[in-house]
């Protein structure tokens, strides 16, 4: 069936000339329906998921009358099951070698960082149901509609290169129950199975998220009671002073802070299917248990159980030979003998849980970067997507905590200049949720031009150099804050810099183009 003549704007927005018969009169809202209608291979691709009960929405405005995810509680519990996994135990863990701060100095860092990196993740996930949009989508009312689209591509290799981090570490898990199965192999496990998760979309990833946690998190407790009958948690490692001790905490605090924050690139795509007239305190405070109470108990528990590796030659030697899944595996497996194991292999794929945001979100990012992409279905992408980290994963396995530590200070510097640029431009310049004109999602010409946001990013990347304590670079900022191997403040002078100079160079925009 052909669209008709008055349709065909309409149409080639979103998808081709066939998608959007059916279209319901406002051309920024999208029924399901207008997804399946016409013959091209978008059409038929949108009606077999429609038969397979995939979700077949993109980045499209929800519409008010779709929006029935009712149930406050999967707010809670998505943020729940995605971070009550290994990945964030690893992050406590990297204190001690990588960081050499024993539990007392680790403990503050992570409770402290971890309230400053989650705020503006919960504070964008309430922007979800006021607006029905992606929160690439809603980048658009902060960057514009053609930067944006770089911003998207940053989304893109953050969610790529977490799915590839995390997926590393369950591997771990699986080669510490079995040392004769390859590492690529439990990469390549936990890879498929959350493909077959998100590969149906937000009804089925939030199932499984309202769920996953349970057993996550009895497992957890086990490996505390285990852990502690050993006796070897060693909390008398004495707290250094000066310039040093203040280095390591800066470095720890940024990995801290990247692994909390790095939600906030796609917090409002979890709850754009929650009613318009939600409480947004209601969101930002599920969202906030959501996320603190696993973060603050699994890294505790990671920084707790590494401690053991100063007095223990066995931990030691377990945590450098087999990363994660060794340092586990010598907690659970001695007393506990295959139900032990058994315990190992169900946190390896706890990792599902925190993979299935990234790779639903890498989706929605990559349709925001062009017209041609947003013609390709969600669910290829997340195929797509799932083959790319897959990819990463295998040859980073064997570098896995060097690894891990860059990259998350990595994803600090560009969520921190994301977050300076897009809070300025909501609380100085829009002035609140009423400063959106949520119609012009799609129109370039009535979002900013982006020339600010641009220039501001720079100024960000700017911050970012001189703050960094990289193995590779130290900044010069960097170096003044600790002695040999500085101190890492890239996350905090990337969003300083960034929100000064977007708000000094915003309103000469606006002034001039007047939008």
């Amino acid at each position: 069936m052909a669209s008709k003549p008055e349709d065909s704007a309409s149409a080639e927005k979103f998808g081709g000339d066939d998608v959007a018969v059916g279209y319901t009169g406002d051309e920024n809202v999208v029924r399901n329906s207008d997804f399946v209608a016409g013959n091209t291979l978008y059409a038929k691709l949108q009606r077999l998921a429609g038969k397979l009960g995939v979700e077949q929405r993109g980045i499209e405005r929800v519409p008010e009358d779709e929006r029935t995810d009712t149930t406050m509680t999967n707010v809670g519990t998505m943020w729940l099951s995605a971070n009550m996994v290994v990945s964030s135990f690893a992050i406590g863990a990297l204190a001690l070698p990588i960081f050499d701060l024993g539990f007392v100095d680790s403990a503050l860092t992570i409770i402290f960082i971890n309230i400053l990196a989650i705020i503006p993740v919960c504070f964008f996930s309430s922007f979800g149901p006021r607006f029905g949009l992606r929160q690439m989508v809603l980048s658009r009312f902060f960057f514009g509609y053609h930067f944006n689209k770089l911003i998207a591509l940053f989304n893109v290799i953050a969610c790529l290169g977490w799915s590839a981090a995390n997926v590393i570490v369950g591997a771990q898990l699986f080669v510490a129950v079995n040392n004769d199965m390859p590492g690529w192999a439990g990469i390549i496990i936990i890879a498929i199975s959350t493909l077959i998760v998100c590969f149906f979309g937000y009804r089925i990833v939030h199932e499984y998220e309202r769920f996953s946690w349970i057993p996550c998190f009895i497992i957890f407790c086990i490996v505390a009671g285990e852990f502690g009958h050993t006796g070897k948690f060693n909390n008398l490692l004495p707290m250094a002073t000066g310039r040093g001790e203040a280095g390591d905490v800066l470095s720890f605090a940024a990995s801290v802070y990247g692994f909390g924050t790095g939600w906030c690139s796609y917090a409002a795509d979890y709850t754009v299917y929650q009613p318009a007239n939600r409480s947004r305190t209601s969101i930002f405070l599920w969202t906030f248990g959501g996320l603190f109470i696993p973060l603050i108990f699994t890294e505790l528990l990671g920084a707790a159980i590494m401690t053991a590796a100063t007095n223990d030659l066995d931990y030691s030697n377990a945590y450098y030979d087999n990363g994660i899944g060794g340092l586990l595996a010598i907690v659970l497996v001695p007393r506990l003998g295959h139900f032990g194991k058994f315990c190992l292999v169900i946190l390896a794929l706890s990792i599902i849980a925190n993979n299935c945001p990234n790779i639903y979100s890498v989706s929605l990012s990559l349709q925001v970067m062009h017209r041609e992409t947003q013609r390709v279905p969600r669910f290829i992408w997340v195929v797509i997507g799932t083959g790319i980290y897959i990819a990463i994963a295998i040859p980073g396995y064997d570098h896995f905590a060097s690894w891990l530590e860059t990259f998350m200070t990595i994803i600090a510097y560009w969520l921190a200049i994301y977050e300076g640029i897009s809070l300025t431009e909501h609380f100085l310049f829009r002035r609140g949720f009423g400063g959106y004109n949520v119609e012009d999602y799609t129109d370039a010409k009535k979002l900013p031009p982006g020339f600010a946001a641009a220039v501001a990013f720079a100024f960000g990347v700017m911050g970012v150099v001189l703050g960094m304590a990289q193995t590779w670079y130290i900044g010069v900022i960097g170096t003044l804050c600790g002695t040999e191997y500085g101190g890492d403040v890239g996350f905090e002078l990337a969003f300083g810099f960034s929100a000064i100079a977007y708000a000094c160079l915003r309103p000469l925009e606006k002034n001039y183009f007047k939008r």
